[in-house]
């Protein structure tokens, strides 16, 4: 059976880490990546490998359309083609629009927007070239409704949201997938900055009554990555109820 290959971003921890593992499990061959979590990373790397599985650890910032272009060409060294891109990597901050700074507002949308972009243009051509391929954007459900004191975060997903949607009609009639998840509160070190009282009411305020975890999110990718091909520009959300 043919080797299938997979990047996931921000793979050291939390979301993406559980993505890799997960497909690592299942016998793709897993690119991972983070930009400084580079301890993480290769305890990524090295459960992975724990199980038999194959991973290629790559640092980069993607945010940074050089380090993208790097990343791929040693991608391509490897394979011809992604099987499925995951654009995992996100970064939050909390607090009034009036009070960031412009160094603030730039790291936001390079980390959280414009890398998707820069991976998606280096991965499509071969995808196109071989009519298949599946991308999956991980973003937030503050990306469909905005979240106070998080103007910046939720306009980043926002525009994961319209990208996702534009794209895959673009890349439809190449047989390529484009879809996005919109994750509610997932138990991972984003929501560590929660005191125990606010995460309390977040739980209360979840149908569900809990975060989602990482493998929850990690099994809905799963399913996305080998799902229908006729789905395709959607934004699918993981949230207990909460939307």
């Amino acid at each position: 059976m043919k080797k299938k290959y997979i990047l996931v971003t921000g793979a050291s921890r939390g979301i993406g880490r559980s993505i890799a593992l997960l497909f690592a499990s299942q016998g793709y061959h897993v690119f991972i990546n983070c930009s400084r979590s580079m301890d993480a990373l290769m305890e990524t790397a090295r459960e992975i490998q724990k199980t038999g599985g194959f991973c290629t650890p790559i640092p980069a910032d993607i945010g940074k359309p050089d380090e993208v272009r790097s990343l791929f060409r040693q991608i391509y060294t490897i394979t011809p083609q992604l099987d499925v891109l995951v654009n995992n990597a996100g970064i939050a901050h909390i607090g009034l629009l009036s009070d960031m700074s412009d160094e603030e507002w730039d790291r936001i949308i390079n980390t959280n927007l414009s890398s998707v972009f820069y991976c998606c243009r280096e991965a499509i051509p071969p995808m196109v070239h071989e009519k298949s391929g599946r991308i999956i954007n991980i973003s937030s459900m503050w990306g469909t409704t905005g979240a106070s004191c998080e103007a910046a975060y939720s306009a980043s997903k926002s525009g994961i949201h319209g990208l996702t949607r534009a794209l895959a009609k673009e890349l439809a009639p190449s047989n390529i997938q484009v879809n996005a998840i919109a994750c509610g509160a997932i138990d991972t070190s984003m929501n560590s900055q929660l005191t125990e009282e606010e995460r309390k009411t977040l739980e209360y305020e979840i149908p569900a009554g809990r975060f989602g975890t990482p493998e929850e999110v990690a099994a809905l990718v799963w399913d996305m990555a080998h799902g229908p091909a006729y789905m395709t520009g959607q934004v699918i959300g993981i949230d207990g109820g909460y939307l």
